[in-house]
């Protein structure tokens, strides 16, 4: 890259880029001041390191609405969260129902619970990823135990409709687990009022924090007894004891936790709600309207999803006719700056559900940090890439019919 090439990024599903200022300055101040290892000592550092902790368990809890800041686990990511939750909750003859738009952080954990006992019924979603709330209802069994579901698609955005979810899951006493890998920080979630009892959530991505961050939120209604962590070992409290801690959050923690990164998330939540989640959401909006209409009135582009932004996160997945998507991600990087994802997106099952299986699609996933001149310039490219598309096309077919006998 040339130092004064200009790049647009949009793989902001993968990982938000850029972060706020305030995410690196809060990672290095801890580094550099309070570097100690939190609730493991008693000294100065050590406490002001916990503090830090403990406060992005408050700015956690406080941007999802949930019950108790201790219900907080912090993890490395949302791969993880959702295997505690899976692995450490359910047991064989467990049954539970998930979908067809799932990214395989929850798809393989539940598939290798399958294997050992586990039943599994995935609800079909419908061409454009929406979820039928009444046919989660019409798979509940008497041994059904979760609803496991993403409250946004990471191939097209598709929003689930997650407060009827949540009125199911109580109405038949169930837990609702839900994946915001792609919510958390652009859309906004209620743990009580959308009644969630497992959210699994990301640091990297919309919430502006580091990776090797994130972590499970577990709600009241969650029988800690039956709650098996991955890992046990020190926890900073009870000490005397030799088994594990049964309380939250100790319960799903043990080792020195990711304090920089923690500090990192921190901040992150604080720009978003010093920004206003309503704003950020509004921006992107907009932008994804602007990207989604751009991409429509392409000849020989095909867009995937709902078609409306308001119905959907700022991720848009699209092909032009007769090129790979790894050709077109190529080619965008190369000849335009602009960086996007290509191919599955580690969800296979929502690419069979939207008809883009085995080849996948281009992947644009806009961020608070674009601008409506990034989503121009997409388009822009995209446009140039399906003329010259469409004109090799017709030399093809000019070239082929003169030759004609």
């Amino acid at each position: 890259m040339h130092i004064d090439e200009q790049l647009i990024y949009l793989d902001n599903a993968a990982t938000s880029w850029p972060k706020p200022i305030s995410v690196g300055a809060a990672m290095l101040r801890f580094l550099t001041e309070m570097g100690a290892n939190p609730g493991r000592s008693g000294h100065r550092m050590a406490l002001e390191a916990a503090r830090i902790v403990y406060e992005t368990r408050e700015s956690v809890a406080r941007l999802f609405n949930a019950p108790d800041p201790l219900g907080v686990i912090f993890g490395a990511n949302v791969t993880e969260a959702l295997n505690l939750a899976i692995h450490g909750y359910l047991r064989p003859g467990d049954h539970v129902i998930t979908t067809s738009m799932e990214h395989n952080s929850m798809m393989r954990p539940l598939r290798a619970m399958e294997r050992n006992g586990l039943e599994l019924t995935v609800v079909k979603c419908s061409a454009e990823g929406y979820l039928p709330p009444e046919d989660v209802a019409a798979a509940i069994r008497p041994n059904t135990v979760i609803l496991a579901v993403n409250h946004a698609s990471n191939v097209v955005g598709t929003i689930t409709p997650v407060a009827d979810i949540g009125e199911i899951a109580r109405q038949y006493g169930l837990l609702l687990l839900l994946d915001t890998a792609q919510s958390a920080g652009a859309f906004p979630i209620d743990m009580q009022a959308d009644r969630i009892d497992l959210l699994a959530f990301t640091g990297h991505k919309s919430l502006y924090g580091s990776m090797g961050t994130g972590g499970l939120i577990v709600g009241p209604r969650v029988d800690l007894e039956r709650f098996t962590p991955l890992k046990q070992g020190g926890t900073g409290s009870r000490s005397e004891l030799e088994d594990h801690p049964g309380f939250l959050p100790d319960l799903g923690e043990s080792g020195t936790p990711n304090g920089v990164g923690i500090a990192g998330l921190k901040a992150g939540i604080q720009w978003i709600l010093q920004q206003g989640l309503d704003t950020i959401r509004s921006h992107e909006t907009t932008l994804t309207q602007q990207l989604l209409d751009g991409l429509l009135g392409i000849p020989g582009v095909t867009v995937y999803g709902s078609l409306y932004a308001d119905f959907q996160t700022p991720t848009v997945s699209f092909n032009i006719d007769d090129q790979s998507p790894s050709e077109v991600g190529l080619r965008l990087d190369e000849e335009f700056g602009i960086l996007c994802r290509v191919g599955l997106h580690c969800a296979p099952a929502a690419h069979k559900t939207l008809g883009t299986f085995p080849a996948g699609t281009v992947r644009f996933s806009l961020g608070a940090m674009n601008t409506r001149e990034d989503v121009r310039a997409a388009i822009s490219a995209v446009r140039q890439l399906s003329q010259k598309n469409n004109m090799l096309h017709f030399s093809r077919k000019h070239f082929t019919a003169k030759d004609q006998p």
